[in-house]
């Protein structure tokens, strides 16, 4: 049976790697192979980066509403039941994912498109009095030129639109890398920006190996007319990638791990809060940045608390989505992170953790869920992203001791708090150092109009905003009097 190849897509034109290489895509959870996608050489990625750098001369200066209603139309393309059948067929091989991602894969990108085409009306510049008596100052948002985005697997239709669509409605043009565990479902966002009208060059689109991506992400870092890096994924390849970048002094919006903490307090709803941290814990095997991580209990309701989860907990089922539908979520991207959940996990127990629900077994891929009580500061399970269905849990006795314990990281994406006081909520949730804290929700939360943001360390920096994908670059109006300059007006005859 003849599997489906994903090609590049450079200048326009969908076609195969120089070199005529390519790479096998596997079905985590049943290891078949369910595509091939063209690994880039050098060569291709020089001539989507020049490609790129050619279509910038005009697309810079293109219309505002050429771009919104380039991007708007991609949003009805994808909006359409061919494209949603398209994407979740794609993802679901590719991923292991669920039916329950279609909103990271199809009903929310299609808003996120109409959003960033609503901000042309953002691009604006300003105008005001000079210091200089008589002068007028014009401060406009321009482009910045070709950014590389590099966009990962987990959202892949979400995350991708996110790394291009608003760079491209900015004017800049784009080399999207897309990543080798999803590179069918990722070509779609290029394939509907391509029959949306959007003129080539504009988006260009290449796959790698794993084995080829070091190289080839270090040469188009190095390109003189690649001006920011964008990349979403964990903090270990994002230092990488900073450090690559920072050879050239080249500037990167970094959106990496996550190891949101959730503080229950004892006068939140128990119940809700058992159901939302669930959701967040779980939901795609917990390979999500705002996956619930860490639960810091108020030792009045840890038992209630406790009890609520474990309940929960046993309902979900692991397996594989295309062979079994009613399983509530898929395989691990891999058996080596199956495994290191496994590893976390066992070394906390060595150092005095419990496991109160799982087994510490994998099925190659698959991991069923697990909660593993009296976690603190310092082991490896609270310390680093798991990036698996494991909540790790501790009880504290005060609000401050809460905070404290909700700090106690590394990752600054988001947070949670549950508590029915409103006040209490709005204090809280003021001290713990995240970019977003969810009062009376769940972590997996996204409002469009504003987005997350890291503050440091391993979630990463910048913002997918404006602001980032363009420069303020000043024009000074000197007044038409001249007046007396520096040295020259000194000088005979001046």
């Amino acid at each position: 049976m003849t599997v489906p190849n994903t090609s590049l897509f450079i200048n326009g034109e969908w076609r195969p790697s120089s070199t005529g290489a390519t790479f096998e895509v596997r079905n985590p959870a049943n290891g078949k192979v369910v595509g091939t996608a063209a690994s880039a050489s050098e060569e291709d990625c020089k001539a989507a980066i020049e490609a790129a750098a050619l279509a910038f001369q005009s697309w810079e200066n293109s219309p505002l509403s050429l771009r919104r209603d380039i991007v708007l139309k991609a949003s009805e393309i994808l909006a359409s039941d061919e494209y949603k059948e398209k994407v979740m067929t794609a993802v679901m091989e590719e991923t292991s994912a669920n039916s329950e991602t279609v909103i990271f894969n199809h009903a929310g990108p299609i808003n996120e498109l109409r959003h960033f085409a609503g901000a042309t009306t953002r691009l604006k510049g300003e105008a005001f009095v000079s210091g200089i008596p008589g002068g007028q100052v014009f401060a406009q948002r321009r482009a910045l030129g070709v950014v590389f985005s590099i966009a990962p697997w987990n959202a892949p239709i979400g995350l991708t639109i996110r790394a291009t669509a608003l760079p491209i409605i900015c004017g800049n043009t784009v080399v999207l890398k897309c990543s080798e565990v999803s590179p069918r479902t990722q070509a779609v966002v290029a394939e509907i920006f391509e029959k949306a009208g959007l003129p080539k060059g504009v988006l260009n689109f290449i796959a790698t190996s794993r084995e080829d991506s070091p190289p080839r992400v270090a040469q188009i870092i190095a390109h003189p007319a690649v001006r920011k890096i964008n990349f979403t994924g964990s903090d270990r390849v994002g230092k990488i990638i900073a450090a690559e970048a920072a050879k050239y002094l080249k500037p990167c919006v970094l959106e990496l791990g996550g190891k949101s903490p959730v503080i229950v307090l004892e006068d939140a709803d128990i119940p809700r809060a058992a159901r939302a941290i669930t959701s967040s814990a779980v939901l795609h095997c917990g390979q999500i940045c705002m996956s619930t991580e860490r639960v810091i209990i108020q030792k009045g309701v840890a038992d209630a608390l406790i009890s609520e989860l474990k309940s929960l907990f046993k309902q979900v089922r692991a397996g594989d989505p295309l062979s079994d539908p009613s399983v509530s979520m898929g395989a691990l991207f891999t058996e080596s992170s199956a495994e290191n959940v496994i590893s976390m996990i066992k070394e906390a127990v060595e150092s005095g953790a419990k496991v109160l629900l799982g087994d510490l077994t994998r099925q190659g891929a698959i991991l069923q869920p697990h909660i593993v009580a009296d976690v603190r500061p310092g082991m490896r399970l609270w310390e680093r992203e798991s990036f698996g269905p494991v909540v790790a849990l501790t009880v504290v006795d005060t609000i401050d001791d809460a905070v404290n314990a909700a700090n106690a990281s590394d990752y600054s994406l988001v947070a949670g708090v549950w508590t029915e006081n409103v006040h209490t909520a709005f204090d809280v949730a003021s001290r713990i150092r995240a970019g977003c804290t969810n009062i009376n929700g769940p972590t997996i939360h996204v409002e469009w109009m504003r987005g997350h943001r890291g503050l440091g360390g391993s979630t990463g920096y910048g913002h997918f905003s404006i602001e980032e994908w363009t420069d303020l670059r000043m024009m000074v109006l000197h007044p038409a009097k001249e007046p007396p300059y520096l040295v020259t007006s000194r000088l005979n005859g001046a």
